[in-house]
């Protein structure tokens, strides 16, 4: 209503495609608390952080470039990409994240950029340590290779301390001055975990050169992101709500988490392994090698639970056994009775090999 009511004409009026300015000074201020010191000419609105995905494939990406993932990786951003001919080369990982003793030879492949996400990752949970972003920003620029930091629940920490980002370690590896930045990460982040997903809002931060062209990318789209929905996310940053809403859901998410790993601890049966992430809304099953989790998923929908087979994530094939699970968008009661269930299909799947 305040919107409305305040600056309703401007609302429901065209915006620029850059964004709502006084939305990307509020963001590059928040920025400025994680150490990420940019301008709002480094900073452009999207409809979605999936929109920012496909926006920098209609930019960078031409048919049969490489492409240097995580495996496995966010399977969003494979669909995205893959629509303009991308092929991959992935880098396994571990429960410090992308392994990078493995990077070189990856690198060698000519990829066009690196993909990664450091923060509680889409879809394992796990997070890259500080030492591999430090490897990882050094190899990057030895092999003059950008990265693309996808970092959509990096405040959702619910364990341990806080890892600067690595567009913030980039600029110091750059002594990057805190005019406008203009290293060589192009970092990626969303409303839609910490705000309402039905918003579509989300945010690049890049050079002002790479900035322009996906403006220009993203005028053929859709022009400009809602500036009405622009608008309410300011008002509501702004106003401190926010900050207090985190807090929130950061206290929320990790009971939940709790709840889910304890859980398992009590009814999956021996043989399966799982991360325990220190944030974010996922994590990772790993089943017997014999167990393929898209067949699981069948007898385990009948016990009325369901979860996401792992073997999208792999660019490159593989995780026939793995499997994704949220713990945010359930109750304590129904993560208890869901994961019950899980472990009781798993035992019967393994009685059948």
């Amino acid at each position: 209503d305040r919107v409305l009511t305040t600056c309703g004409a401007q609302a429901l009026q065209y915006g620029t495609t850059e964004g709502y300015l006084p939305l990307r000074e509020m963001i590059a201020r928040h920025s400025a608390r994680y150490g990420i010191e940019v301008t709002p000419d480094n900073i452009m609105i999207t409809s979605g952080s999936q929109q920012a995905l496909d926006l920098l494939g209609k930019v960078f990406i031409n048919p049969g470039d490489r492409i240097l993932v995580e495996s496995p990786t966010y399977l969003g951003a494979l669909q995205a990409w893959n629509v303009y001919g991308a092929e991959y080369v992935a880098v396994p990982s571990d429960d410090n994240g992308m392994i990078t003793d493995a990077l070189e030879e990856a690198l060698r492949a000519g990829p066009k950029f690196i993909y990664v996400l450091p923060n509680f990752q889409n879809p394992t949970g796990v997070t890259l340590s500080l030492e591999r972003r430090h490897q990882l920003i050094a190899l990057a620029d030895r092999y003059g290779v950008p990265i693309i930091e996808d970092d959509p629940y990096g405040q959702l920490r619910y364990e341990g301390e806080h890892l600067p980002s690595v567009v913030v370690l980039d600029g110091q590896f750059r002594d990057n001055c805190k005019n406008t930045y203009r290293g060589n990460v192009i970092y990626l982040s969303t409303f839609s975990k910490i705000l309402a997903p039905g918003l579509r809002l989300a945010w690049v931060v890049a050079p002002p050169e790479v900035i322009r062209k996906m403006v220009q990318a993203k005028q053929g789209a859709d022009l400009h992101t809602s500036t009405f929905n622009q608008i309410v996310a300011y008002e509501v940053g702004r106003g401190g709500f926010l900050d207090q809403h985190i807090h929130t859901i950061r206290k929320c998410y990790g009971e939940r988490r709790d709840v889910m790993l304890g859980a398992m601890d009590s009814y999956f049966p021996p043989g399966v392994d799982w991360t325990h992430p220190d944030g974010g809304l996922f994590l990772w099953g790993t089943l017997p090698e014999e167990i393929d989790t898209t067949e699981l998923l069948k007898v385990a929908v009948q016990e009325k639970v369901a979860f996401v087979p792992g073997y999208p994530f792999y660019p490159c094939g593989g995780g026939k056994n793995t499997m994704r699970l949220n713990f945010s968008n359930a109750t304590p009661d129904n993560i208890r009775l869901g994961i019950s269930r899980l472990g009781k299909a798993i035992a019967a799947a393994q009685m059948k090999k």
